[in-house]
């Protein structure tokens, strides 16, 4: 097998016994050769002459022939895709990854694209509230605590749902859940305009509502990933998955007072509503739980995810997870505690950001916010990009032979560090321009995290993933009512927002001690009580 690759004939592998058979070769032709669709042969001589290795792997898997050519072409994929990879070439670490042009038009990432939509409709369901409540409360004659306390109704169900939702996650799957959750905020978005015209309770359950529905978001997110996806591309699609979430925020805070402008103050409630519907329609039809389920996903995807899969103890290893999880277990080792710090901190910080920065650029700079749309934008954007480029470099890492858990500690570090520092520059800021460009590197920053604890998850507990994201969530939701209301009681007895940011800034470094200390990229028994113990996984 060391002789060179042939362009203008088919590739053929026979046993000795095929050669004894010549009915079987003239009948089946087409079983005996890889099939063309799956290889781009112009690519082929960058390989030059085929390697010992290949040689070997294929002898060894012809003389298993069993006289089911369905398996023999089976197995040439296997080999192929192990090999030579369709034209990409081992790393430093000898770990092989698809190329870039298969890993953007696979399965897989159609299935992140779907996530990202969905937590893009999810920010923008949250946030259209947040422009709306100022001709709600005009129009109904609210004051600004029952405003405060309709913003505030979302976080009221936001509370519940995480742990059950995450449990749910893990006995169900994320396909399931994610299409009751997105139909649920859809229903309560689509009904915001009827509940606040007839009944002020009604429409407190409906924030309530959306709340509870969003709960099990970002624990399917995680869900899903971890069955989709090999632990070498998994900070990539959490990245792709949150730059939607990001997003969201945008497209929420700049396209709702066009909507208004256009179909009043409940246009964008029910354009967002509808789009919600739409999107369980496609994910219902077009999406599987897993990828050995998917009708539309091609060989050589499934064995490339299902072997890299194997080799990091796959999810489906294992038999189903107990509807009832071990608390009191995953509450006993302190990679658990490292997951639920980190959450709360970054849920302070996003939500202190997003609450309490407009604000401050109008009371600290002066800022007309109502002719700023940029100001609403450019942050999450920033985020988005950032995040996505910290996946990229993530799975780089890791590729290259840099372990799981020093992998998930720079971008955690990064994720916290690079926002407290950039907090404290945005206190000495002494223009508008200053002041902004500062909160987009510290919110641009906190993306890293989405590499860091938010990946971790699936890494140190993929049974109990759903779960362990429910855990960190309730502790981040309330951490951000705490950091959200304390913000205001700070600021009316010190006088000042700098002193919050920097009290803000001192946190975000002692927590990035924290997840240094105490976390870990290998996975954690939590099936058996005792002393901490891990599974090295593909480090």
């Amino acid at each position: 097998m060391n002789s060179t690759l042939s362009l203008n004939r088919p590739v053929r592998n026979y046993t000795l016994g095929s050669f004894k058979n010549p009915k079987l070769i003239e009948a089946r032709p087409s079983r005996h050769q890889l099939c063309s669709h799956l290889i781009d042969f112009s690519k082929l001589k960058w390989f030059g002459n085929v390697n010992s290795r290949t040689g070997s792997s294929v002898q060894q898997q012809l003389r298993d022939y069993s006289g089911e050519s369905r398996r023999i072409t089976s197995r040439r994929i296997r080999v192929s895709s192990n090999d030579a990879q369709f034209g990409s070439f081992p790393n430093k670490g000898g770990t092989e990854s698809s190329s870039f042009a298969e890993f953007i038009t696979s399965e897989r990432v159609k299935v992140v694209a779907m996530l990202a939509l969905s937590l893009a409709l999810c920010n923008a369901d949250r946030v259209v509230m947040s422009v709306a409540i100022v001709p709600l409360s005009l129009a109904h004659g609210w004051s600004r605590s029952f405003s405060g306390i309709v913003q505030s109704s979302f976080l009221w169900g936001y509370l519940i749902s995480p742990i059950a939702g995450g449990t749910l996650v893990d006995y169900y799957g994320g396909k399931a859940v994610m299409a009751c959750g997105v139909t649920l905020w859809s229903l309560a978005t689509f009904l915001t305009p009827w509940a606040a015209e007839n009944s002020l309770l009604a429409l407190l359950f409906a924030r309530a509502m959306l709340g509870v529905a969003e709960g099990v978001a970002l624990p399917c997110m995680n869900n899903m990933i971890a069955r989709w996806f090999p632990s070498t591309e998994r900070a990539r699609a959490v990245a792709m998955a949150m730059a939607g979430f990001q997003l969201g925020n945008a497209i929420g805070l700049t396209l709702s007072p066009i909507l208004m402008s256009q179909g009043g103050i409940f246009g964008p409630f029910v354009i967002f509503g509808l789009c919600g519907f739409l999107w369980v329609l496609v994910w219902l039809s077009a999406t599987s739980s897993t990828p050995d389920r998917s009708p539309q996903i091609s060989k050589y995807e499934l064995d490339y995810i299902m072997n890299k899969r194997q080799k990091s103890h796959a999810v489906e290893s294992k038999p189903k997870t107990k509807m009832i999880p071990p608390f009191r277990r995953l509450l006993s080792k302190m990679p658990t505690w490292s997951l639920i710090v980190a959450n709360a901190m970054h849920s302070w910080g996003f939500f202190v950001i997003l609450s309490w920065m407009p604000i401050y650029f109008n009371s600290v700079h002066h800022v007309d916010l109502r002719q700023a749309a940029w100001f609403s934008a450019v942050p999450w954007c920033m985020m988005a990009l950032t995040g996505y480029l910290a996946g990229l470099w993530s799975d780089t890492l890791i590729r290259n032979g840099t372990s799981i858990t020093l992998t998930r500690k720079i971008m955690q570090s990064i994720g916290f560090v690079g926002p407290a520092v950039a907090l404290v520059g945005l206190t000495a800021a002494k223009t508008p321009s200053t002041a902004s460009a500062w909160l987009s590197l510290a919110v641009g920053l906190k993306a890293f995290s989405h590499c860091g604890f938010l990946v971790n998850l699936q890494e140190i507990a993929p049974h109990y993933s759903g779960v362990l994201h429910g855990l960190s969530n309730t502790a981040g939701t309330f951490a951000a009512i705490f950091g959200t209301v304390g913000a205001g009681f700070f600021v009316e007895l010190v006088g000042s927002f700098q002193g919050f940011l920097l009290l803000t800034s001192l946190l975000y470094f002692l927590a990035a001690l924290f997840y240094i200390k105490f976390s870990t990229g290998e996975r954690v028994n939590f099936d058996e009580s005792g002393q901490y113990h891990s599974h090295h996984i593909n480090t």
